[in-house]
């Protein structure tokens, strides 16, 4: 028996969670359940990440978390549990899988196109790092990181998967474009691990654009990979595209501990009233079964979903309004009484079981991922964010003062516009600026030098945040204010 820890989850989840076992101890699959204590009672309860230590010690042992569907208070200035559960274990790809299920009709359905897509989602940086600060009261700052390294986890993943699957094209999401540095990283891993795999074909859409050709061509696409906010919004696009989250499984995939879960909400509205859809559950738990390696009875299970939703039998929230919608229940009950039954569409293939993958569970210090710097790194100056509403001009003057041998001031931008020494009237300011000093000819600075900078220049100004200009070699590791 294989020991899992499972975490019931808050309004429709302990309904669809006890479904959900329902069919898998029908099918005498061999896991042993450990409940833990996760959630919204867990957060009102003081525990500031949702879930207790014991919970946490459960999870970390076992290495497989279950979920359902969890809520975070709101307005008590605690952090997602979903998230800090992903970032805690170091989940770095958010996999989800997206296919016409026949009885769930659709735009696309009813048209004849049929859509099997797997997003891959980096789960742990960008803006979901969540690391913000107000820089005045009218300027609000979030840091953006994407990193060598974790990019090449999620884009190494999203390759190895695609080939186990036979995926045909694997395509990067970005929007490389405009973030330069941040997507740029990204998408220039991708191209780096796609010379790996000859065999697939790989390219890369704006997210804009990808968007749009989601929506009306969906089947042109196979695997994308994406940042995580892009990630984010392209996975719950995909899911209307197949009847919505209710269809949608998740897993966050880890060296180390792995996530399988709905994505959906709460439902509080209909919690405790046995109509609620535990198909994205179920779904997300034959995902986690294959991880395991119980392939045959992952596919026997969802065989007899699929037969099931073919059949016309659906939950009062898809499906033909002209029949009879069943409850929770009775739509369990049809699923294991259809054990053995194949759908007419797209049955999965029954393969024998398989080694689960392979996890490491035990631990004695934090991972740290690094690249070796190929290049030597130089200082070539700073961006000072000062708080002001004097006029570009006047801010020009008082830096001036406060340059030296060194230091040369450059430009200064207003949300990441020029409005020195070019810009025009017609641009609207806010009350902070960016400064860039750089190093006078080919000299490089030290942080001390940037600290006498920093305290010549709070004589005049207020001073909210800097960044150091870093050169490797002679690629400028920064970017230009848009008009510079």
């Amino acid at each position: 028996m294989t020991k899992i820890a499972v975490a019931k989850g808050d309004g429709i989840g302990p309904e669809i969670m006890a479904a959900v076992l329902s069919v898998f101890d029908a099918a005498r699959v061999p896991l042993d359940y450990e409940f833990v204590d996760m959630g919204k009672w867990v957060f009102d309860k003081g525990y500031s990440n949702g879930m207790t230590p014991e919970a946490q010690q459960v999870i970390e042992t076992n290495g497989i978390l279950f979920k359902g569907p969890m809520e975070t208070p709101k307005g008590k200035g605690v952090k997602s549990v979903n998230v800090t559960a992903r970032k805690t274990w170091n989940t770095y790809a958010n996999k989800r899988t997206f296919q016409t299920l026949h009885g769930v009709d659709t735009v696309f359905s009813k048209a004849g196109i049929p859509i099997d897509i797997t997003i891959v989602r980096e789960n742990i940086e960008d803006t979901y790092g969540g690391i913000e600060h107000m820089l005045t009261h009218d300027v609000a700052l979030s840091r953006r990181f994407i990193t060598r390294p974790g990019s090449a986890q999620v884009i190494k993943y999203a390759f190895e998967m695609a080939q186990k699957k036979g995926a045909r094209r694997i395509t990067c999401g970005h929007k490389a474009n405009i973030m330069k540095l941040t997507d740029g990283l990204f998408l220039e891993v991708f191209y780096e691990i796609a010379r790996e795999y000859p065999g697939l074909k790989a390219d890369d859409v704006i997210v804009d654009d990808l968007c749009m050709k989601l929506v009306s061509r969906p089947d042109l696409f196979d695997v994308v990979v994406l940042t995580n906010l892009q990630g984010d919004i392209v996975s719950d696009l995909c899911a209307g595209l197949v009847g919505g989250l209710g269809f949608a499984p998740s897993a966050n995939i880890g060296d180390h501990i792995s996530i399988f879960e709905a994505v959906h909400g709460t439902a509080p509205d209909i919690a405790g009233k046995n109509i609620a859809n535990p198909t994205a559950l179920l779904l997300s738990g034959f995902g986690m079964l294959r991880h395991l390696g119980l392939m045959e009875a992952a596919a026997m299970m969802e065989n007899a979903l699929l037969y099931t939703l073919e059949s016309g039998i659906h939950t009062g929230d898809f499906g033909d309004k002209a029949t009879r919608s069943v409850n929770t229940t009775e739509f369990t009950d049809a699923i294991i009484a259809n054990f053995g039954k194949l759908p007419a569409n797209h049955p999965k293939p029954i393969i024998a079981d398989q080694q689960a993958t392979p996890t490491h569970f035990r631990l004695s210090e934090n991972p740290m991922l690094e690249s070796k710097d190929l290049e030597p790194v130089t200082i070539v100056g700073v961006d000072m964010f000062i708080e002001s509403n004097l006029q570009p001009a006047v801010i020009a003057e008082k830096c001036l003062h406060h340059t030296s041998d060194l230091f040369k001031l450059v430009t200064i931008s207003n949300r990441g516009t020029q409005v020195w020494p070019k810009g025009s009237s017609f641009t609207n300011l806010v009350n902070t600026y960016a400064c860039r000093f750089e190093t006078i000819g080919e000299v490089s600075a030290t942080q001390v030098d940037i600290l006498e900078l920093y305290k010549r220049l709070s004589a005049d100004f207020k001073i909210c945040s800097t960044e150091l200009l870093n050169k490797w070699a002679d690629k400028k590791a920064y970017s230009l204010a848009q008009g510079q």
